[in-house]
């Protein structure tokens, strides 16, 4: 039965092309420093305000400029090189972590100063995302192996959420925060190093003729004609305003609702990575596309249903299921929906698609996160996840019914 479940002879094919080993190793080095990062991020700023206001707000400046820059980004990623660019957005990362770093250590941290940097970094993985994604073309280079690509990158992301908090955990209790946003700017050297280090042939970048304003528009258009396309955008807009805002109130259930600490906040954010990584395994053991939209479906009612019990929670240990199942469902909902969108758009729109697939979650979140955050200042963090929860598992509902629509439309597109 297990085996059945994780088909596991598979897992790994995308490794044998070079390029994408390198990437995939460079990723491994770094991912883990990210997780670390965000969990002494959120750390801080409930250690310096006491708010989940603030903790909403600095969310909101780390992801708004992905509603605004992402869509353009994509425009880009059908235009110039992508390897370049990546070498450029992750460098702009690795000078904001070692800039924090030194801040704290010297003790001039102040909040604005996290908004600012917050809002810097967001600029960068603004840019950074859609011409990641993009750039798997130019690495895995048989199509057939690309939602594998997709579904190992989820692996790699999802470990480093596994292992990243609990660590960030014991550094801060070990050295304080300062020691893991300097782990983070470490880290980025070897994405760096790689990017640098391979022989990729560039995706052909034919000109449209259009201006980049005009490419947005056919993008925006294309979108919304292919039905599929357009049901998956929308379904993960509704998560991700209704249900990843919970992800930056985990202090305050680590310290307010469970009566923790900074460990007990990196065991909630590592079991959300645990979830999330065993989501991610069992993608990549998927073979065809046929049974990806009930995938679909079915991880976010896992995902929905997780949070709305969590939110009532007041154990650990029962918390720690709970969001481990939220995690799960939560990187199979989105990265089934990313393979099903990688696997269908044309090559000629595939900047400007994953871009408002990054858009719909990364540029989305922020805003719940703010208007999440609002609400909860009034009517408590508990009920406001409850309620999100709730919303979310009546969206999935919404889309079980769009499911024979994107089935036919997959077969008439010969997937």
């Amino acid at each position: 039965m297990v085996k059945k479940f994780f088909r596991t002879g598979h897992t790994f094919r995308s490794l044998r092309y070079r390029n994408y080993r390198y990437y995939f190793f460079g990723q491994m080095f770094s991912h883990p420093g990210t997780w670390i990062q965000n969990l002494a991020l959120g750390w801080l700023v409930y250690r310096l305000t006491d708010s989940a206001f603030m903790l909403g707000t600095v969310g909101f400046a780390s992801q708004i400029p992905a509603l605004f820059l992402t869509p353009v980004a994509g425009v880009f990623a059908d235009r110039i090189n992508r390897r370049r660019t990546l070498v450029i957005t992750q460098s702009v990362s690795m000078v904001v972590a070692f800039t924090l770093s030194a801040m704290i250590f010297t003790d001039v941290i102040q909040v604005w100063h996290i908004i600012v940097a917050a809002i810097i970094n967001g600029i960068a993985v603004a840019f950074d995302t859609p011409f990641r994604h993009a750039f798997l073309v130019e690495m895995v280079t048989d199509k057939n192996d690309l939602p594998n690509a997709i579904a190992l990158n989820s692996t790699l992301f999802n470990s480093a959420r596994f292992i990243g908090p609990p660590i960030g955990g014991l550094l801060i209790a070990l050295g304080g925060e300062g020691v893991c946003f300097l782990v983070n700017g470490i880290s980025f050297l070897g994405v760096i190093g790689t990017l640098m280090a391979m022989n990729v042939k560039p995706s052909a970048m034919a000109s449209s003729g259009r201006s980049i304003f005009g490419d947005l528009l056919s993008g925006l258009a294309y979108a919304w004609r292919d039905i599929p396309i357009r049901v998956l955008l929308l379904m993960v807009i509704t998560t991700s305003f209704l249900g990843l805002p919970y992800q930056v109130f985990m202090p305050v259930f680590a310290r307010e609702v469970l009566g923790g600490d900074a460990q007990t906040l990196g065991f909630l954010t590592g079991a959300i990575g645990a979830g999330a990584l065993t989501g991610a395994f069992f993608l990549a053991t998927r073979k065809g596309l046929s049974e990806i939209p009930r995938i679909v479906f079915v991880s976010a009612a896992m995902f929905s249903t997780g949070l709305t019990f969590f939110s009532v929670s007041s154990s650990l240990w029962l918390s720690l299921i709970l969001l481990a199942i939220a995690g799960f469902g939560m990187v199979v909902e989105f990265a089934s929906s990313n393979t099903l969108l990688q696997t269908m758009v044309d090559d000629k729109m595939r900047g400007r698609i994953v871009a408002l697939y990054s858009m719909s979650f990364m540029g989305i979140t922020p805003l719940g996160s703010l208007a999440l955050g609002s609400v909860a200042e009034t009517a408590g963090v508990q009920n406001t996840l409850l309620v999100g929860g709730i919303l979310c598992f009546v969206a999935a509902l919404v889309f079980l019914k769009k499911i024979p629509l994107i089935r036919e439309a997959m077969k008439s597109a010969g997937l």
